[in-house]
């Protein structure tokens, strides 16, 4: 086995001078000649100018990313007046809670509250005490679950502590209208009788929604119920009338039914998830309901008058966007269309706003 030797290192005090002998210059650092320096010079020149040229190109690779977010939330003072959260019989992506928490880091001023089968004006009043700063509403649908047309189940849900159960809802999925559409049973829960007219239930619901300054939803009756239900309510003393979803495949008002009802005094309901529907939906359920287009409820509004609509979402169901995600994309999409930040504040705010607390 051959000795190894320990390679010994040139060290230089601070003046330069080696403490050991000076190792043999490099070859490549012995010298430079005048050649080799214009050379070196002229390869950065071109560098230099190859970055310069693309500054341009590089400016435009930046602008494909995302902006940040905006100094200020597009709904911010902004009310949902559809809102659909767990705990549910239906799937739901975020709780009561959750749904408050996101809303209020979007400076949102009011939600209301829908269940198809429960009662939310209680759970109003739990989203108002865990969640200072928003302004939680809730209702009653009048569903199979409470009884179909039921008066008592409208008297005892504006009763609940708090006094923010300000809604009732005709029946949804349950009414006839719906199960006939759908082809789900063979009748469902009436409002309007073979006459035409409101029936008699509903009167007696009429009565109380117009004592206690309730706001009445359509829920999902065909347009010609509507106009009857909006009629009856306006005969009976009803000042707050709101179409349900009035563009949705289940009602689906024309234009002059829309001002037939604006006419009576109702207001029409546009939702974020309208253009979420259609053959190509994400989501399953959602493909047997027709789109609705920004274009088209932006024509509905110019059509009919901003002071003639409320906003709301209808989202919550899981895997759907988020209820503010889902509301600032209805407001985009409508402005993309036309639609003034007057009217969307009219719409947003001061419409539902004179509903639910005026």
């Amino acid at each position: 086995m051959k000795p190894f030797r320990i390679p010994r290192w040139s060290f230089t005090n601070c003046c330069g001078h080696y403490w050991s002998r000076k190792p043999p210059a490099a070859p490549e650092s012995r010298g430079t000649s005048r050649r080799d320096f214009f050379k070196t010079a002229a390869a950065g020149a071109a560098g230099l100018a190859v970055m310069v040229g693309l500054k341009d190109s590089g400016q435009a690779q930046v602008r494909v990313f995302p902006p940040p977010p905006p100094a200020v939330s597009p709904i911010e003072g902004l009310i949902d007046f559809h809102n659909h959260c767990a705990p549910d019989a239906f799937g739901r992506a975020v709780d009561d809670d959750e749904m408050a928490q996101l809303y209020l880091a979007r400076k949102i001023e009011a939600v209301v509250l829908k269940n198809h089968v429960a009662l939310t004006a209680d759970r109003a009043w739990l989203v108002r005490k865990h969640n200072p700063g928003i302004k939680a509403f809730g209702g009653v649908t009048l569903n199979g679950a409470a009884g179909g047309i039921n008066p008592e189940a409208v008297q005892w849900m504006w009763r609940m502590q708090g006094g923010y159960g300000r809604v009732v809802w005709l029946p949804t999925f349950d009414a006839d209208n719906h199960v006939k559409h759908f082809k789900d049973a063979p009748e469902g829960i009436k409002v309007v009788g073979s006459d035409g007219k409101a029936l008699p239930a509903l009167r007696e619901v009429l009565k109380v929604c117009a004592q206690q300054k309730l706001v009445l939803c359509t829920g999902h009756a065909s347009p010609p119920e509507v106009l009857a239900i909006v009629e009856a309510a306006r005969d009976m003393g009803v000042d707050r009338v709101v179409v349900t979803h009035a563009e949705f495949e289940v009602v689906n008002m024309t234009v002059e039914q829309m001002k037939k009802a604006a006419s009576m005094g109702a207001k029409m309901e546009i939702d974020a998830m309208g253009p979420l529907m259609g053959p190509n939906a994400h989501l399953a359920f959602m493909r047997h309901w027709r789109q609705v287009t920004y274009k088209e409820s932006a024509g509905h509004i110019k059509a009919v008058g901003a002071e003639h609509f409320v906003l709301g979402t209808d989202l919550g169901q899981t895997g759907n966007p988020s209820q503010p995600d889902g509301y600032a994309m209805l407001v985009a999409g409508l402005m993309a269309e036309g639609i003034t930040k007057d009217q969307i504040k009219t719409m947003g705010r001061e419409v539902p706003g004179k509903l639910l607390m005026g």
